[in-house]
């Protein structure tokens, strides 16, 4: 799996510019930070690598292919690969429906796919429960709805939901945000198990340079639509760092 992005810009208007000439590649099994305040032009790239937002300036290639292909057969195949894991899992889960009907919606789009790290032959019912069981969910949760979750276990249900497909690129945009703190430790644990374990290239998104620091090998850094810097996570006390870099690690007092 390869994703290659080269001179993407985007504009909103004349005087809203929400991505300048962004250029960077993520090669297969990485897992890379998009780090930035709110404002930066992250949540703009990932709605762009979704297929959610068009673009008309720059490149954009995955596995070779551009996108988001016009072939539909070709667009069905690159939905299929990318997957999100939003920051509102509420807005993600409808609430009419139990949890193990939303769980298997992507599964119910794709019915030739069948997820290869479960057991072989399942029920839609117990297939269901082994998906929960991977995020760390007791089983018995499939027959629960939406509001009788809390928000951690509605996130693993999203989580679980967007690895059902074992998509070669998992979109991550602010993931934690909404979570309590002890609660974001537990999904960031989880995500960076899942991607150890599946050789699963991660795109994580978050304005939290600590969180980037804990699941991310490498980590981009934009400000107001500029790529401003871009390193590996043991050289980020270099000297070189940007001075903004250097602004968020010392406003998240990473020592």
């Amino acid at each position: 799996m390869s994703l290659m992005i080269e001179d993407l810009s985007k504009q909103y208007s004349k005087n809203l510019r929400a991505l300048k000439n962004i250029s960077f590649s993520v090669q297969k099994g990485e897992c890379i930070g998009i780090v930035g305040e709110s404002g930066s032009g992250k949540s703009t790239l990932a709605r762009i690598l979704l297929g959610l937002e068009p673009f008309k300036e720059g490149v954009i290639t995955f596995n070779g292919d551009p996108i988001a292909p016009r072939n539909r057969k070709l667009l069905r195949e690159y939905r299929k690969n990318v997957q999100m894991i939003f920051q509102d899992a509420t807005s993600t889960l409808n609430p009419k429906l139990p949890i193990w009907r939303s769980l298997l919606e992507p599964l119910e789009n794709y019915k030739d796919f069948y997820p290869s790290f479960v057991e072989k032959g399942l029920t839609r019912m117990e297939l269901a429960e082994q998906l929960l069981e991977i995020v760390g969910l007791e089983k018995q949760m499939v027959h629960r709805f939406p509001h009788e979750l809390s928000g951690g276990q509605k996130q693993r249900v999203s989580i679980a939901r967007a690895i059902s497909l074992e998509p070669s690129l998992l979109v991550c945009d602010e993931p934690t945000a909404s979570l309590d703190v002890t609660v974001q430790v537990q999904i960031l644990k989880l995500l960076k198990e899942l991607q150890q374990k599946t050789n699963m290239t991660v795109l994580f998104i978050s304005h939290d340079i600590r969180a980037v620091a804990y699941i991310c090998e490498r980590v981009i850094v934009l400000k107001n639509g500029d790529l401003v810097d871009e390193f590996i996570l043991d050289d980020i006390y270099d000297e070189e760092r940007h001075p903004y870099t250097k602004a968020l690690i010392q406003a998240a007092s990473i020592d």
